[in-house]
């Protein structure tokens, strides 16, 4: 219920309050918000570092196109129920959330959704470059196979 309530307030613009630390490591999956932002145990709010998924829990929003295709993505590659979480230069959002790279294995979530035309690719924030090219890259792959969003169907949206 607190994640909720948290959420919530973060939809509405209001800063969330100070978050329980978090580790590197690995941790258990409480449940996935949507695409890019997941809830692990003790209810802390984790949003992907360097990546966009479309819209679908956001009040007075409407449920944007590959929102529920992505938040779907995100539920079945973390299938197992743990994640190992790693960080960059900027621990926390704006909004108080932490700013997680997620890998089940070798695999990263921030990527895999990437690669699968499910979020884009966000160059603006402050994390590694190299992890910025990867990003780009994985994004270009979907982009040359009209993958998800990049589909032709799909409205097109500047990168």
């Amino acid at each position: 219920m607190l994640a909720l309530v948290a959420l919530s307030r973060y939809w509405h613009g209001e800063p969330l309050e100070a978050p329980p630390d978090l580790a590197e490591g690995l941790h258990r999956v409480s449940r996935v918000v949507d695409g890019d932002t997941i809830i692990f145990e003790p209810r802390v709010v984790v949003r992907l570092i360097g990546v966009n998924t479309p819209e679908t829990v956001k009040p007075e929003h409407p449920v944007e196109r590959f929102g529920p295709e992505a938040s779907e993505f995100t539920r079945e590659f973390l299938g197992s129920g743990e994640a190992r979480l790693s960080f960059d230069r900027e621990r926390l959002d704006r909004f108080g959330r932490h700013l997680a790279y997620v890998w089940v294995g070798d695999r990263l979530l921030n990527e895999e959704l990437v690669r699968a035309g499910l979020a884009h690719y966000e160059s603006h924030f402050h994390y590694s470059p190299a992890m910025k090219r990867r990003f780009q890259k994985a994004q270009q792959e979907a982009r040359d196979a009209h993958r998800g969003i990049w589909s032709v169907e799909a409205p097109d949206r500047a990168a």
